[in-house]
């Protein structure tokens, strides 16, 4: 009995720099049964820590160079990224050309992870395949409303839509009436094996204790300014802590340069991005999450996977992640409320201890398995559909 044909998957990305979204990819990549589907990734960026992590049996398309391959002659770099950006912007113009050129193959299924890739997939010359879009954002936090409408109408043209978690979902219907019937909430796979793993890689020695980490963007959504105000406070009142902050982004000037107002540099530690970031977490006291905005952190169940009591703020999809005073502590975003979770963990053993003992659940909390069942089953049927 020979098999049947392999369903052909193109998933597009920008680029391999450390995020949620590439590391969603990579890992479906890695686990999506390859009996069922013959699955291509194709880059605008050969760019990012994260592209080392390509699996050796996928496909990898890209269209231009990354930064790490770039000159180190300045003047030879700027020639290079003008060059990289006509041809970035000549391909958006004639993704017919795109595909003649780099693509080649008719896929079944094109995949947009995230936003950035919608309409690049939408754009797609191959009109046969299904067109499949991932949202994984919080649009009650973004103010500029012409962006958010311009992504809601994106999602209403994608054959099947798939939410990162069901809160993203339903605050468009709450705020915008719009409802997605082609859609359905799949998690985001949260790989506690690799975690646990790699958070013994290599040795990390505070030199302040007990320590809060947290991983994130450096990004004014994030809260690090709001966490460092409350840590200045707590250290005021005697309340002796470090912070260990592992990301990097646009803000890292602006927390640097308040770091330094407030004279915290030596107890709010800003570690930039890492590539692995579990052993920092995994040698913590606890973990702190004091976003404004989010959607379904991976690096809020890799943090109860290794054990780490959390304190989270409640936005996005995280209340379906963490059970209040169970596995974690879900605090509103408010300065007063994450003083008040910090300074329990900092003083209450016998709450931290119940937490840690409620987080040994993770691993059948996050049930990767069913995930990849899930994406494959979204595949599967939007591939009977194709004509």
């Amino acid at each position: 009995m020979t098999n049947p044909t392999k369903i052909k998957v193109l998933f597009r990305l920008r680029s391999l720099e450390m995020g949620g979204v590439p590391r969603v990819v990579l890992d479906l990549l890695r686990n999506l049964p390859k009996d069922k589907f013959d699955l291509t990734l194709m880059l605008n960026l050969y760019q990012g820590e994260l592209r080392t992590e390509i699996p050796k049996d996928i496909r990898l398309i890209t269209i231009t160079k990354g930064k790490e391959d770039f000159s180190q002659n300045p003047l030879i770099q700027k020639v290079q990224l003008a060059i990289r950006r006509f041809k970035l912007a000549f391909y958006d113009k004639f993704p017919a050309v795109l595909y003649k050129l780099k693509v080649k193959d008719e896929f079944d299924i094109e995949v947009a992870p995230g936003y950035a890739e919608f309409e690049w997939v939408l754009n797609s010359p191959n009109k046969k395949s299904r067109k499949i879009g991932w949202f994984h954002t919080d649009v009650s936090y973004d103010k500029d409303q012409n962006r958010v409408m311009k992504r809601i109408e994106l999602m209403r043209k994608f054959d099947w839509m798939i939410f990162g978690s069901a809160q993203t979902r339903q605050i468009i219907e709450d705020l915008y009436g719009v409802t997605y019937p082609k859609s359905s909430v799949i998690y985001n796979v949260i790989n506690i094996e690799e975690a646990v793993e790699k958070s013994g890689e290599f040795e990390v020695n505070y030199e302040v204790k007990p320590v809060f980490s947290s991983v994130g963007r450096l990004h004014y959504r994030k809260g690090y300014d709001a966490l460092m105000r409350i840590h200045k406070r707590l250290l005021n009142e005697g309340f002796v802590h470090l912070i260990a902050v592992i990301g990097g982004g646009n803000e890292m000037e602006n927390l640097q340069n308040q770091a330094r107002e407030l004279a915290v540099e030596n107890t709010f530690k800003l570690f930039d991005t890492q590539k692995n970031p579990y052993t920092y977490i995994a040698n913590s006291d606890f973990f702190i999450l004091p976003s404004r905005s989010e959607s379904y952190p991976l690096i809020i169940g890799e943090a109860m996977g290794l054990g780490v009591p959390i304190i989270s703020t409640n936005v996005g999809g995280i209340s379906e992640m963490i059970d209040h005073e169970v596995d974690g502590y879900l605090v509103n975003f408010d300065e007063e409320e994450i003083y008040e979770a910090m300074k329990r963990f900092l003083t209450e053993p016998e709450l931290v201890q119940k937490i840690k003992e409620g987080a040994k659940n993770a691993r059948a909390k996050f049930n990767a398995q069913k995930i990849y069942e899930e994406v494959s089953e979204v595949f599967e049927n939007q591939f009977k559909l194709i004509k």
